[in-house]
């Protein structure tokens, strides 16, 4: 079931077409990543979620049906350029901001107090926002996002500026809020966290989407029929994988082993690749490579401008 649709969203700022009929679909309680280089329309697209401007022509729908004004309580927002209010005390603020979002002044402290003990940052509560460290800062800009229990959460480059265990922190924070039924949009340049949380991507590239679909099929569709063995062979392999119809491009030799990256002739299974290799080598890896979100993105996008 879907949560969140945009059907054929058009928007233009003074001549200069941002989206260019887009549609996508969210699906309910999963992670949905919004990728695009920079310019490529994201921003808009986040903006007209959150009603902070509309589409020129197209529709949004939020858990069934025509968003509207009073929806925005069901949407948490965190966006790529942070801001909380210097001078305020943390608490002071993160509880101002829960009260903005609907809860009673009661609910807001034991969410924050839950919140709070979580990310170890209770000891702060008193102190001034310009006190915090910038990760710190962005711990308590993610709390005040997620704490009225929105529907639909849209996270823009929320890993910017974490080192790795509290970036590891924020992702599994975001994979339990999903698993506990929220519905997120995630967009972010780093195809690693894709990879590691997203089920469905959509690309768009100059104001166009250009790639939609399961992160697995997505994956699927662009690969090339590489292929890499590795053994303890050390000897040049060229005829032989020559005489089986194998492209050889690349060995690599470390230690006592030879790593050889290969790839296949068409309509041939894994299993006979592996036999015809097996037969005259002690093959100790064998693996299909297929391609990181990383390689799908560039050449995506290097095919699309292209086109264009």
């Amino acid at each position: 079931m879907e949560l969140f649709k945009a059907e054929d969203v058009v928007k233009d700022y003074a001549g200069h077409r941002a989206l260019d009929r887009v549609s996508i679909a969210v699906a309910e309680q999963s992670v949905f990543g919004l990728l695009g280089p920079n310019g490529a329309g994201k921003t808009t697209l986040i903006r007209i979620i959150n009603q902070i401007t509309a589409p020129d022509s197209g529709e949004i729908y939020l858990m069934g049906r025509k968003v509207k004004a009073s929806d925005i309580q069901y949407i948490g927002y965190l966006p790529e350029e942070r801001g909380l209010y210097k001078k305020m005390k943390v608490g002071e603020q993160a509880l101002y901001l829960a009260q903005l979002k609907g809860m009673s002044r009661r609910d807001a402290l034991r969410n924050l107090k839950k919140w709070f003990d979580k990310f170890e940052i209770q000891p702060w509560w008193n102190k001034k926002v310009e006190e915090l460290s910038k990760g710190m800062a962005q711990k308590v800009q993610f709390i005040t996002t997620v704490i009225h229990e929105p529907k639909l959460l849209i996270f823009d480059e929320p890993f910017s500026g974490f080192d790795p265990i509290n970036a590891n922190l924020l992702k599994n924070e975001i994979l339990a809020l999903r698993d506990q039924g929220a519905t997120i949009i995630f967009s972010t340049h780093n195809m690693g966290s894709v990879e590691e949380i997203c089920d469905h991507i959509a690309l768009i590239n100059k104001s166009k989407k250009v790639l939609d679909g399961n992160i697995f099929d997505v994956k699927e569709q662009y690969k090339l029929g590489d292929y890499e063995i590795e053994t303890t062979d050390l000897s040049d392999q060229s005829a032989l994988f020559n005489m089986n119809g194998f492209q050889l491009f690349e060995s690599e030799i470390r230690g006592n082993r030879q790593r050889l990256k290969f790839r296949k002739s068409d309509g041939e299974s894994n299993r006979e690749i592996l036999q015809k290799l097996t037969s005259n080598l002690d093959v100790s890896a064998f693996r299909e490579v297929i391609p990181s979100m990383n390689e799908v993105f560039i050449q995506v996008v290097e095919q699309a401008n292209q086109k264009n």
